[in-house]
C-alpha cells in the first residue's frame, strides 16, 4: 500500500458569528455563547490588536455549567449556564451561573454570581483558568495563532503575564484562596471555595487590567464617553424600530475611539475584531450617517483624517499629495494566508478623498461651527487637486485604482475583495479599475467643495463645477450598458477600457450625489428594487441572474447592511419615496433576525425564509450600527442646512414604520424631536431657536 506523507491542515479564517462579542474602543471580548474562552479561533480578550487574553475558562467543581442564553450590546455582555450536576436532583436545574461581562479601560469586568433555587445548600469549588498568548490580530485571522499561553506569573490575588507591548493582569474579589500559575504553553488556575444556601447567591468578580509596555504613535483609546447619543429616543408603530436604534447607537458609541495625536478627536472604529481601527472610508459613512443625532463625531473623523492626508507621493502606502488615507494600524498588518502586507498609515482607497470632502459639507450644513469648518479648507483644497489632477490623469478622466506595491489591495473601492468587479457573464473584471460609485462620489464632492469655497469666500468655486459637469457626461458616456428597454449603470470601466456589465448595488450609490437626472434614477431604482436584486431583508451585491452570484461571496451577492442603507438613503434623497421606504422595511426585518444587532453581511436567502450570517463577519460593524439613523432619515426624509437656517422634512405618506416619534435629534447644538403620525403629518417638538422647517 502506497504511504503518503501527512500534510498540514490549510489555515482558515476564524468565524465569528456564533461568538458573544463586547467591545469598548480598543478592548474587544469574543467568547462562545456559554461565556467560555477557550483559546480557539478568535475567541479572547484583544487590545490594541493584541490578544491578551486567550483563555478564561468557568467551571463549578470537576465540569463547566450548562449553556443556556446568552446577549451582548454594546460593552456588555451576560450569560445564563445552569450547573446540572450540583443542587437538588430532577427535571428542573437548581443551581445557576451568571456571568455579567464589561468591556472599558482596556480591560475586562466580570461578575460570576452562583445562585442556587434548590432546598440544600450548595458546596464545590470555583475554579478559573486563564491565559494569555498575545498573538497578533492579523495572525489570529489568518488561523495561524500560535498554540500555548504566554508563562504566568503570581501576584496577590492574582496572576499576571506580558507579551510584547502589554503587561495583562488578572485579580479577583475575593481573592482566589488557591493560585497556580502556567508555565509556556499553559494555563494558570484560580480556585475559589462557594457555599450558597437555598435562595441565596455568592459572587466572584474577576478583574482583567491591561498596561501597555511600548507604545506607538497610532494607539488610540476608547472614546464612548465623548458622544450623548443616550438622549436619543424612538417610539414606533413598528415594534422592530426601538430596539433596532437602541442597540445600534449602544454598539456605535463603544467603537468609538481617540484620536492618538489629539484624544479630543473620535471616530468610528470600523468594526470588531478585525479592523477595530480608523478606516477612512468606513470612519467617514458611520459619521454622514449620524449627523442627524449631532456633528461631533463627524468633526472628529474629518480632523484625524485630515491630519494623516497624504504629501508625497508613495507607491507602497498607495500614497499621494491630497489624499486621505484607507486605515490605520499600530504596526504593519499581515495576513501571510493572502499575501497582504499593510504598511500602519495605508492609503489604498479610491474613494475616501471625495467620501471626505462629503462629509465636510455635510456637517457644515448640520451646523458644524464655521471656524472649524474653516480650518479645514486647506484640506478641502489639496484632496480636491488630488481628485481632479492626480486621481484622473489619463485623457478618460475616471478615477481609476491599481495597487502597485503588490502587497496592497487589489480592489480598492468597498468592494475591497479580489473577485468583487464582475462582468454579467461572472467573469473577473481586469485592473486598472475605475468604480461608478468612485466617479458619483467624485461629481458629490466637486459640487460639496464649490459650496464650500463659494460659502468662505475662496476661489476655485466655478472650475469644480465645470469639472463635475464633465464626469456626469463621462458617466453617462461610459457606464451605461444594455438595451433601451432595460439598461443599467455597469459597475466599473476595466483596464482596457470596456465598461464591465455586471448587474450589482453599486449604482445605488450615485443616487442622491447629483450625478443622475430623473430618467436616470428611475432606472436604477427599477433595478435596485427588481426581485433580482431587492429581497426580503435587503439588497443583494450581486443581482441573482448575474453570473458569479453566490448569496454569501463577500461581495458576489451578500447582502450588506450598509449598503442596502445607503440605496435607501439615496432613493430618499431623489424623491423616490416609495421606494425607499420599501427598501427601509427590508433592512429593519434583518435586524430583527439578527436580534438587532446587525452584522457587517449576511446572507439574504438563508434557512426557512430567516438570512444566514456570513461566519467571519464583524460584530458589531461601525456602518452597520449606524445604518439604524439612516432608517429615521429615511422615515422622516430629513435633511438640513444650518448656514441657511432651514430644516426639511419630507416623510413618506403613508408613514414607513407607521406612528414615530424620534426625540434626541440635533441640528446645529440644539437638541429637538420629531412626531409623524401614521397618514405622514409631522410635528417638530422643541424646534431649534431661528429655524425655518419646511415639510413636503
Amino acid at each position: 500500500m502506497t504511504q503518503h506523507p501527512e500534510t498540514e491542515p490549510t489555515p482558515r479564517q476564524p468565524w465569528l458569528h456564533e461568538l458573544a462579542i463586547c467591545v469598548d474602543g480598543n478592548t474587544t471580548a469574543l467568547s462562545g455563547r456559554d461565556g467560555q474562552i477557550d483559546a480557539t479561533g478568535a475567541q479572547g480578550v484583544f487590545v490594541d490588536d493584541r490578544r491578551v487574553v486567550s483563555g478564561l475558562h468557568v467551571q463549578l467543581g470537576d465540569q463547566p455549567a450548562s449553556y443556556v442564553a446568552s446577549a451582548s450590546r454594546g460593552h456588555q455582555s451576560q450569560f445564563w449556564s445552569s450547573a446540572r450536576h450540583l443542587g437538588t436532583p430532577g427535571a428542573d436545574p437548581t443551581v445557576e451561573v451568571h456571568r455579567s461581562r464589561e468591556v472599558g479601560g482596556a480591560g475586562v469586568t466580570e461578575q460570576i454570581r452562583v445562585t442556587s433555587r434548590g432546598a440544600e445548600p450548595v458546596t464545590a469549588q470555583l475554579v478559573v483558568r486563564v491565559a494569555g498568548d498575545g498573538a497578533d490580530i492579523g495572525t489570529v485571522k489568518s488561523g495561524l495563532a500560535p498554540a500555548g499561553a504566554l508563562p504566568a506569573t503570581a501576584r496577590e490575588g492574582g496572576v499576571t503575564w506580558q507579551d510584547e507591548r502589554h503587561l495583562t493582569t488578572v485579580t479577583a474579589d475575593p481573592a482566589p484562596t488557591s493560585v497556580t500559575t502556567g508555565e509556556a504553553g499553559t494555563t494558570s488556575l484560580l480556585t475559589f471555595p462557594v457555599s450558597v444556601s437555598a435562595g441565596a447567591d455568592a459572587v466572584v468578580t474577576l478583574r482583567v487590567q491591561t498596561e501597555r509596555t511600548a507604545r506607538t504613535s497610532l494607539d488610540a483609546d476608547a472614546g464612548s464617553s465623548r458622544v450623548a447619543w443616550t438622549s436619543v429616543q424612538v417610539e414606533a408603530e413598528d415594534p422592530r424600530l426601538s430596539p433596532a436604534v437602541t442597540s445600534s447607537f449602544a454598539d456605535l458609541q463603544h467603537l468609538l475611539l481617540t484620536d492618538p495625536e489629539d484624544p479630543n478627536d473620535i471616530f468610528a472604529g470600523a468594526g470588531t475584531p478585525w479592523y477595530l481601527t480608523l478606516f477612512g472610508r468606513d470612519s467617514i459613512w458611520a459619521a454622514r450617517m449620524m449627523l442627524p443625532f449631532g456633528t461631533e463625531l463627524a468633526a472628529g473623523t474629518l480632523r484625524v483624517l485630515a491630519r494623516r492626508q497624504g504629501t508625497v507621493v508613495d507607491g507602497d502606502r498607495a500614497e499621494a499629495p491630497g489624499k486621505i488615507p484607507h486605515e490605520m494600524r499600530r504596526t504593519t498588518y499581515v495576513d501571510p494566508t493572502c499575501g497582504l502586507a499593510l504598511p500602519p498609515v495605508y492609503y489604498g482607497t479610491i474613494d475616501a478623498t471625495p467620501l471626505w470632502i462629503t462629509l465636510l459639507h455635510d456637517a457644515w450644513r448640520w451646523g458644524m461651527p464655521a471656524a472649524e469648518v474653516k480650518e479645514l479648507l486647506p484640506n478641502v483644497r489639496a484632496a480636491t487637486e488630488w481628485l481632479t489632477d492626480s486621481a484622473a490623469p489619463d485623457e478618460d478622466g475616471l478615477l481609476k485604482y491599481l495597487d502597485e506595491s503588490g502587497t496592497g489591495l487589489a480592489n480598492q473601492g468597498w468592494k475591497d475583495s479580489g473577485d468583487s468587479i464582475r462582468w454579467r457573464d461572472g467573469s473577473v473584471a481586469q485592473a486598472p479599475i475605475a468604480l461608478v460609485e468612485a466617479q458619483g462620489y467624485a461629481v458629490a464632492a466637486a459640487a460639496a467643495a464649490a459650496a464650500l469655497f463659494e460659502a468662505f469666500d475662496e476661489d476655485g468655486a466655478e472650475a469644480l463645477r465645470t469639472w463635475a459637469a464633465l464626469m456626469r457626461q463621462r458617466i453617462r458616456d461610459r457606464f451605461w450598458v444594455g438595451t433601451d428597454v432595460a439598461r443599467h449603470l455597469a459597475i466599473a470601466v476595466d483596464g482596457h477600457g470596456h465598461s464591465v456589465d455586471g448587474v450589482a448595488s453599486n449604482m445605488g450609490h450615485l443616487l442622491g450625489t447629483g450625478t443622475l437626472d430623473d430618467d436616470e434614477v428611475a432606472r436604477v431604482a427599477a433595478t435596485l428594487t427588481s426581485p433580482q436584486m431587492l429581497g426580503r431583508y435587503g439588497i443583494g451585491t450581486l443581482a441573482t441572474d448575474n453570473g458569479g452570484f453566490n448569496p454569501i461571496g463577500y461581495h458576489t451577492g451578500s447582502v450588506w447592511t450598509h449598503d442596502t442603507a445607503i440605496c435607501a438613503w439615496g432613493l430618499m434623497r431623489e424623491g423616490r419615496r416609495e421606494e425607499a421606504g420599501l427598501v427601509a422595511r427590508s433592512l429593519l426585518a434583518s435586524a430583527e433576525q439578527f436580534d438587532y444587532r446587525w452584522p457587517e453581511l449576511y446572507a439574504g436567502s438563508g434557512t426557512l425564509g430567516r438570512p444566514a450570517p456570513y461566519p467571519a463577519s464583524c460584530r458589531p460593524q461601525a456602518w452597520s450600527a449606524a445604518s439604524a439613523a439612516v432608517l429615521l432619515a429615511v422615515a422622516l426624509g430629513i435633511e438640513a442646512d444650518a448656514p441657511a437656517g432651514r430644516l426639511v422634512l419630507r416623510p413618506q405618506r403613508p408613514a414607513t414604520f407607521g406612528a414615530l416619534t424620534v426625540r434626541g435629534l440635533r441640528f446645529a447644538g440644539h437638541e429637538f424631536g420629531v412626531r409623524c403620525d401614521v397618514d405622514g403629518n409631522v410635528e417638530v417638538l422643541d424646534p431649534p431657536p431661528g429655524v425655518t422647517v419646511e415639510v413636503g
